[in-house]
């Protein structure tokens, strides 16, 4: 009897450990019509709470994963997601094929216009940087953004300075002051940092850019007649994330990165940090620099606190210091001497804070509170000449957003305040301070499944400028068939500050403040029509996407910078309009491994305050471009033609037009990878063409720049992933 008793528990426990049994899994994840690894994809077993993203072989790996029913998600941006059960014990690998998602990208989440909308049901044009294409642009420039920025269609990176390599955006041929350069929603870097901005801002910890041209000041005020770019920080998740990035270049340059995140149920934190040295570099030698000497570091780290499921509160430090001198190169290298007198120095320091909160009132209400403070120190020495000075910026903005199933809203308030105070030893004191206070609305309504309609109104108050109401709409319609238009418009504005692209060629030098008394706020309107179509052809072998663009921006009381009877330098409002008008087209072909992207650009920008209406300078009227990219699981190689029309200098003078090239391979590795990038390997810089520098050489001066200063850049790094290579994929809308 008791042999039996004992043998029954026995064969009790034997079945439970059975039933119990833990289980390593391997899930693979392929491309239904290419049957290609699919890298990046997220595979989630929802009752577990256990993730994983796929490896370069389309690989997610778990272990631990006990006998039983468990429901599994597999999801991956432009795909259909995958949900269904899995029952085990059964074969430890299992292989899933996910299908493109038809028509427009539909799970791509845009910060920018405070929506909680797809992509794929916002009225606004948005294009969308992420994924594959960003992780391409930091291999090719992991010291700054411009490169991002530089290659996307109709934005152009103006250099203002060749000694200090300083750059500006310009969307659509319109000045860099019109453009709104946001960080996580944030206006961190205007008015005296603008110009070393672009220089500063690394791009490794970032997620992905939203870009919205065209007149965009009710979504954040005044400073975005051409448009807003806002950077989207990466954030942490469950499972680590760590990228340890070097490279070198053959100029000397060298620059490392690191980012890492990680979250658990209440708590997260990421962190970034960067370090970049640049020897001097002088390709023609003639004895000055087309790099400075650069010595620049970053950091970023950020805290997160998650009480519940329907709060977030986050906080972040973002700090650099940057010191780059650049003009003769013995002075330099060896200091002043003879007739070697000549240098540029920027050393600039920045410290920003950032805080959000963001709950879920209830199903339909969402609350958000943030508040940023941004110290920016900047000293700008030439021979004879030294501007200095500290600016500190405020903004502070609640919102409240409602979605009613077929109609959303959003409410808000923002307070925006700058500061500037010039150094009191400066001859021309040229402090300015700035109070913005704003209140918005924006409603966006589903007439149908087909017709989207999004509108928005926005009151500013700037202190001593006015009262600026700003009225937007935008209409899109879709379909199912891959088609979709957005037609789209509204108003801007731009109060006037002394920091423009004319007075940081010339260094500020002899230039007047602001003058409230003698002086309009810039006012501006714009237009915009865009067409998109996807599909695929030839029995879906061959992808295809098309988007055509149609704009027009008009800005009236223009500033702009004239030489006074007392030879000072002093803003005026012009006497006629600024008109930008032109198209954009973007086409995109895929086959198998291969895609094909093609664009061109017809910016004609025109200075209607002057006689006979002429091209605005250093604004070439046809751009175009050609990549050719070739990916598998373990290879990347991509292939990069841009043309650039002729131009015209502020002297009426006829610049002629070039080509660059550039090449980048890429190895992938379960760790990371290894690359190597030929940056413009035809050599084509503005010294081949006309000179950098014009004598006497102890006092130079620098003509306009309207082509790259550089040249041939060769640069080789590696990038480890301990915990797993992988990357995002998004596509532009």
């Amino acid at each position: 009897m008791h042999i039996r008793i004992w043998s029954f528990m026995l064969l009790c426990i034997i079945c439970g450990s059975i039933n119990a049994q833990n289980n390593d899994i391997k899930i693979k994840v392929f491309t239904e019509h290419e049957k290609t690894p699919l890298l990046g994809a997220t595979v989630l077993f929802e009752g577990l709470e256990k993730g994983a993203i796929t490896n370069t072989e389309g690989i997610a790996t778990f272990s631990e994963i006990p006998n039983g029913s468990h429901k599994l998600m597999i999801s991956y941006v432009g795909f259909k997601t995958i949900e269904t059960t899995i029952i085990l014990p059964s074969p430890t690998e299992l292989i899933f094929y996910m299908e493109e998602a038809k028509g427009e990208l539909n799970t791509v989440v845009i910060e920018a216009t405070r929506s909680s909308r797809d992509i794929r049901r916002i009225p606004t044009r948005i294009e969308v940087i992420g994924g594959e294409e960003l992780g391409e642009k930091n291999m090719m420039n992991p010291t700054n953004i411009s490169m991002v920025l530089r290659e996307s269609t109709g934005i152009q990176m103006q250099q203002t300075s060749l000694s200090s390599g300083n750059q500006n955006i310009r969307i659509q041929g319109l000045d860099g002051r019109y453009t709104q350069l946001l960080r996580d929603g944030f206006p961190l870097y205007g008015g005296f940092s603008s110009g070393l901005s672009i220089m500063q801002i690394p791009p490794l910890d970032l997620h992905q850019f939203e870009i919205i041209k065209g007149s965009s000041s009710t979504l954040y005020g005044g400073g975005a007649i051409a448009g807003l770019v806002n950077l989207v920080s990466k954030t942490p998740d469950y499972e680590p994330e760590l990228d340890i990035m070097f490279t070198q270049t053959h100029a000397l340059g060298s620059t490392a990165n690191v980012f890492y995140s990680k979250r658990n149920e209440k708590y997260g934190v990421s962190l970034y940090a960067s370090g970049n040295y640049q020897k001097v570099y002088d390709p023609e030698d003639d004895g000055f620099s087309n790099l400075p000497e650069t010595t620049s570091v970053a950091f970023n780290p950020k805290f997160y606190y998650y009480p519940s499921e329907d709060t977030t509160f986050w906080i972040g430090l973002n700090g650099s210091y940057d010191d780059r001198i650049g003009g003769d190169v013995e002075k330099i290298e060896n200091g002043e001497n003879g007739i070697h007198q000549y240098t540029e120095e920027n050393i600039s320091k920045r410290i920003s804070s950032q805080a959000v909160y963001t709950t879920k009132l209830d199903s339909v209400r969402v609350f958000t509170m943030k508040n940023s403070f941004s110290f920016f120190d900047r000293e700008l020495n030439v021979p004879d000449m030294q501007f200095k000075g500290k600016q500190l910026n405020s903004f502070s903005e609640v919102t409240l957003q409602h979605n009613y199933g077929k109609n959303d809203w959003t409410l808000g308030a923002n307070l925006y305040t700058t500061n500037f105070n010039e150094d009191e030893s400066a001859a021309l004191r040229r402090d300015q301070n700035d109070l913005t206070f704003g209140a918005f609305v924006n409603s966006t309504f589903d007439f149908s499944e087909n017709w989207i309609l999004e509108t928005g109104l926005r009151t500013d108050f700037a202190k001593g400028w006015g009262i600026f109401v700003l009225p937007r709409v935008s209409l899109l319609y879709k379909n199912d068939s891959g088609f979709s238009s957005r037609l789209g418009g509204g108003l801007g504005y731009k109060t006037p500050d002394i920091f423009t692209e004319e007075a940081e060629f010339i260094n500020f030098e002899n230039v007047l403040g602001i003058d409230q008394n003698s002086l309009k706020a810039e006012r501006s309107y714009g237009l915009n029509l865009d067409f998109n179509y996807k599909t695929r052809l030839f029995d879906d072998t061959i992808g295809f996407s098309i988007n055509q663009l149609f704009y027009l921006t008009a800005i009236d009381n223009g500033l702009l910078l004239n030489l006074n009877d007392d030879n000072f330098f002093q803003y005026e409002n012009a006497d006629g309009i600024i008109l930008s008008k032109g198209a954009e087209t973007n086409i995109k072909f895929s086959y198998g491994h291969f895609k094909w992207f093609l664009n061109y650009a017809l910016i004609d920008a025109t200075l209607n305050y002057l006689p006979g209406n002429p091209q605005k300078p250093l604004t070439a009227k046809h751009n175009g471009g050609s990549v050719i990219m070739y990916e598998t699981s373990k290879w990347r190689f991509g292939y990069e033609t841009y043309y650039t029309g002729s131009q015209f200098l502020s002297n009426e003078t006829k610049t002629r037009d070039f080509v660059s090239m550039g090449f980048l391979g890429m190895r992938n590795f379960d760790w990371g990878g290894i690359y190597a990038n030929f940056e413009n390997f035809t050599d084509r810089r503005q010294s081949r063409f006309s000179p950098l520098v014009a004598p006497p050489h102890e006092n130079p001066t620098f003509p306009e720049i309207y082509a790259p200063t550089d040249g041939f850049i060769l640069s080789v790094g590696i990038i480890i992933k301990p915990f797993g290579n992988h990357s995002e994929h998004h596509d532009d809308d």
